[in-house]
């Protein structure tokens, strides 16, 4: 079969192509026939050796959408031709996050990912494509999706009335963007491009900030939200963005901390965060529970993913620098 994997000799351009044996599911196990991955900021970190661990000759990408072809003994779940949907972390089923499910994260330094032809997984770790998406749409989901998620309802407890302060239109921005809509907050976008704004407002968003036209955009979002701050803030930029999201924050709101986009760096003060009873949660992705949730939802409401564009499985190079260029606007994904 057909694969990708990465290699230290040529890891600036992106993983390797490369043949090799179909995989035999086990007991417990699945195999998938991949129809389409989707990319995530976490690849370029791995791909550009950002991220600790070894993972020559691992093959990369957490993301993917596919159909069962094949199952080994004891399954139970799930048939041949099932349309299934990986998890992000194949060992986090439900219950608290624990130290021993990060070994599990696929396209991680000791988990093979999914920009192969075929894959294998336990059963327990695949979940039905929600009705009425694609496997390119169903691809977008496992990491950005289920991080936004995570965020604001698992963890954040997000409502109708409240607002959400969301930096960018990258897959998480859009994700958050798309899900707090749904359930009837004010969402607040941030970007540098007025063209991705007004494709924001197209999907819901209420209140627009080019931060290149007004810099303290924190001060705008005070102004926007009558002094009281975002009750809610996807803080996906890191050292360059921490500051503003502290005081954009409302009294008694959430950062949810995710990205590092612009690099890592001083920590900010947070002794603004204590003074204003606000909190911030780490985000790392969520469990097959919140997964699950989190796809009842999305057939509730009838959302779709954005999907910036589609590159063949041949251009999988091609869509790693595209996804670097910043310029797109929701997923990038690889069809197989």
């Amino acid at each position: 079969m057909r694969l990708y994997h990465m290699s230290q000799l040529v890891h600036a351009q992106g993983p390797v192509h490369a043949d090799g044996e179909e995989p035999e599911p086990g007991r417990g196990e699945v195999r998938v026939r991949i129809e389409a991955a989707s990319l995530n900021f976490r690849d370029l970190l791995v791909l550009d050796g950002a991220v600790q661990g070894a993972y020559d000759g691992r093959i990369p990408l957490s993301d993917g959408a596919g159909v069962i072809d094949a199952i080994g003994p004891g399954v139970g779940r799930w048939r041949v031709g099932d349309r299934v949907v990986a998890a992000f972390f194949r060992d986090w089923i439900q219950g608290p996050f624990k130290s021993r499910y990060l070994a599990s994260a696929l396209g991680g330094s000791l988990t093979d990912g999914v920009l192969a032809e075929k894959i294998l997984l336990p059963e327990q770790s695949l979940l039905a494509i929600p009705a009425g998406l694609s496997a390119e749409q169903a691809a977008t989901l496992p990491c950005a999706a289920v991080t936004a998620w995570q965020a604001l309802f698992a963890r954040g407890g997000l409502q109708a009335g409240d607002s959400l302060l969301v930096q960018g239109t990258g897959g998480v921005a859009l994700f958050g963007l798309q899900f707090a809509v749904a359930a009837g907050a004010r969402v607040i976008v941030i970007s540098s491009s007025d063209q991705k704004l007004e494709r924001a407002r197209d999907l819901g968003a209420q209140v627009l900030i080019n931060y290149r036209a007004t810099p303290d955009w924190d001060k705008a979002v005070l102004e926007q939200t009558d002094g009281e701050g975002a009750n809610f803030v996807l803080e996906l930029g890191g050292p360059a963005t921490y500051e503003r999201s502290l005081r954009a924050v409302a009294f008694g709101g959430r950062i949810a901390q995710i990205g590092v986009l612009t690099g890592v760096g001083p920590q900010p003060n947070l002794a603004r965060l204590q003074s204003k009873n606000a909190d911030i949660l780490g985000i790392t992705v969520g469990s097959v529970a919140h997964f699950e949730a989190m796809n009842a939802f999305i057939e509730r409401h009838g959302i779709r993913p954005v999907i910036d564009r589609i590159f063949p499985f041949d251009e999988a190079v091609a869509a790693y620098a595209h996804l670097r260029g910043a310029q797109h606007f929701g997923k990038v994904v690889v069809r197989l």
